[in-house]
């Protein structure tokens, strides 16, 4: 992909974040989430390219969601794949609370995976535990991998993950190890990238969440040097059906960070709210200043852009 794309996706997730800002702290999760999708399609649908979503929030009939098989752009230009979260952290931001996103990945044509919207069981690292990991393994087991492979021992050790009750037995054994556990509410995006980023002192994020995000981890963990493995986990028959329709065949896999996003693979956010990478967004009188990140996994560049917005001359993508 050409690299000029980069500050084509950037604009992209602006749009979604300056939009999603507008909704920070107000209790409507709904009301935030489609302000991001309908800004993120308007500013996609200027770009000149043939994208195709491959990895969103849901399926056609879920509309206004950027759903699975939406074709986005100007129809003209390189065919890319794109996985997108107009909005990682909807709860997140209708609380006003930390690390809130809006972030995408793009491929070339056919190098994402196609799946359903499900959900994923994950393990993400940092660039000194690639190759260590086994998701088949025991919490304790990859724990030990991991702090060997960082020259660490358990205890310093920092785990993030989800907060949900069926990561009770996750989480359980990770104390009994002696590992740190930072507990999230949303948004393990986030949270699988800062593996690959010593500042934010998180060593490995574990657990089930959604298999879009998952996709879109591993994106960036690629672009970082970093490592990640998922396994599809299936809420209905029907999730499966639709599964088997669009070419998985086999249902208990362990998916690769190369297999699920292989080649030149570029990943862009947008802070939404203030995080441990990315500030969020703040309006001023006469607009409003963003922070991005842009990487690509060809150089493993990585770049943070700074924006100041001017409302009086910007095109309006729905803020």
């Amino acid at each position: 992909m050409d690299r000029n794309l980069a500050l084509e996706f950037v604009r992209v997730t602006e749009a979604a974040a300056l939009s999603a800002g507008r909704w920070v702290g107000r209790g409507d999760e709904n009301s935030a989430d489609a302000a991001a999708v309908e800004s993120m399609r308007k500013a996609f649908d200027s770009m000149a390219i043939d994208a195709t979503i491959r990895i969103g929030e849901g399926e056609r009939d879920e509309a206004p969601m950027l759903y699975i098989g939406e074709k986005v752009g100007l129809g003209t230009g390189p065919k890319i794949d794109i996985a997108c979260d107009p909005l990682e952290g909807t709860s997140i931001t209708a609380s006003g609370g930390p690390e809130a996103l809006a972030v995408i990945a793009a491929a070339e044509d056919g190098n994402f995976l196609h799946a359903p919207d499900t959900y994923m069981q994950k393990l993400a690292v940092g660039p000194e535990a690639r190759g260590v990991i086994d998701i088949r393994e025991s919490v304790t087991w990859n724990l030990q991998r991991i702090a060997k492979a960082k020259n660490k021992a358990v205890t310093d050790l920092v785990m993030v993950i989800l907060d949900r009750p069926r990561h009770a037995e996750i989480i359980g054994e990770a104390r009994q190890a002696g590992a740190t556990i930072r507990l999230i509410g949303d948004g393990d995006v986030q949270a699988g990238i800062s593996t690959a980023e010593e500042l934010t002192g998180i060593d490995v994020m574990m657990g089930t969440g959604g298999a879009p995000e998952g996709v879109i981890t591993a994106a960036a963990l690629r672009c970082l040097g970093g490592d990640f493995q998922g396994i599809l986990k299936w809420r209905s028959e029907e999730e499966r059906g639709r599964a088997s329709k669009m070419g998985i065949t086999d249902f208990n896999k362990i998916y690769t960070i190369d297999e699920l996003a292989k080649g030149n693979v570029m990943f862009v956010a947008t802070g939404v709210t203030n995080g441990s990478w990315l500030r969020g967004v703040r309006y001023t009188g006469q607009g409003a200043t963003t922070h991005s990140i842009v990487m690509r996994s060809q150089t493993g560049t990585v770049r943070e852009i700074s924006t100041r917005h001017n409302f009086s001359r910007k095109p309006n993508y729905g803020w």
